[in-house]
């Protein structure tokens, strides 16, 4: 049975569905500050079967969650559980530090006291803060420059030390940009507020009239605008899958980057969008941020080597299983 934390979340409930599609017991573990119990309503009502119970319940008590693994026979873990706006973590580290490094120990702690030691981490690039060079790489320096990624970089290494001390086995994965939705359009991207590019772009097109601020087209890139690198949510669950399955084979500790290596510029997205939604999206475009990277890609050799995985999905259709989404939410939250 798999533990998954912050299964109600954007990727979280991503992973659990194919988790639950290949035939594994999942049980979800979730505030639901972020996450919504709508999603795990439809994760219940499409997997009676394997489905085995979702608790609500916060990191930062470790009675709430070590209960679970009393309650449950926990084979490993796949933890989501965490905020994640860079944004937020700058005014309020407070926060970060305490829910996402302080209750990732309480969930280490009760996976020890209960011997459970296989863990599949949901980490970011932004553990590697300002690129020194690029495509990146597992070996490129790590010098967050937000506490949201120094939070995660805690993590990191509070996991290399938890393995050495106590053989606890895990896969750290390194986000670059998700991108895209389930494609059946069951589950899907839904932030509140909402600060990614894609689904704002869409969103647009729902509520009419919105200008949106493109910053800086001077610089070295293909068109001028900030190239990022799109991996589409079920290319990147499937890596988690395929972690699993590496510890489940004795796999050691280890990391990987989850990326396409391609890129995609910030002018290459709103054709996308344009394309898919078939609508006129208008922009402003402004002066470079502060701080804003001309490129910001992957080097996925590890992943591909290691685990064997590769992503199979365009940009175009990361666009359209977020619009298709997109559609179904809108008419949820208005009807």
């Amino acid at each position: 049975m798999i533990l998954v934390t912050g299964g109600a979340g954007y990727i979280g409930s991503h992973c659990v569905i194919q988790l639950l599609e290949q035939g594994n017991d999942v049980v979800v573990f979730d505030s639901l500050e972020v996450g919504h119990i709508e999603t795990i309503e439809t994760l219940q009502n499409s997997f009676k079967q394997n489905f085995k119970g979702f608790v609500k319940g916060n990191l930062q008590n470790f009675e709430e969650i070590n209960q679970v693994f009393k309650q449950y026979k926990i084979d490993a873990v796949v933890h989501f559980a965490a905020f994640s706006q860079v944004g937020e973590s700058v005014e309020n580290p407070q926060k970060y530090y305490f829910n996402n490094v302080y209750g990732s120990l309480n969930l280490f702690r009760a996976m020890l006291e209960n011997s459970v030691k296989k863990i599949v981490f949901s980490s970011t690039a932004a553990t590697y803060g300002e690129p020194v060079y690029t495509p990146i790489d597992e070996g490129h320096p790590q010098n967050p420059i937000n506490p949201y990624g120094s939070s995660k970089l805690m993590i990191e290494k509070i996991l290399d030390d938890y393995d050495k001390a106590y053989g606890l086995k895990s896969v750290r994965l390194r986000y670059f940009n998700v991108a895209g939705a389930d494609s059946k359009s069951r589950i899907g991207e839904w932030h509140e507020p909402e600060t990614h590019l894609i689904p704002n772009i869409l969103k647009s097109t729902f509520s009419g009239g919105q200008t949106f601020k493109m910053f800086g087209t001077d610089y070295d890139t293909v068109d001028g605008t900030c190239v990022r690198d799109y991996i589409n949510v079920e290319d990147l669950i499937n890596a988690h899958l395929l972690a699993l399955k590496y510890l489940n084979n004795g796999g050691e500790t280890n990391y990987f980057n989850l990326g396409t290596t391609d890129g995609n510029s910030v002018k290459q997205v709103f054709t996308a969008c344009e394309k898919v939604t078939q609508k006129q999206i208008p922009v402003d475009v402004q002066g470079r941020r502060a701080g804003d990277p001309a490129t910001l890609v992957a080097d996925n050799k590890k992943a591909k080597s290691v685990l064997n995985w590769t992503p199979e999905k365009t940009l175009e259709e990361s666009v359209k299983t977020a619009y298709e989404w997109e559609s179904v939410l809108q008419n949820r939250l208005n009807n």
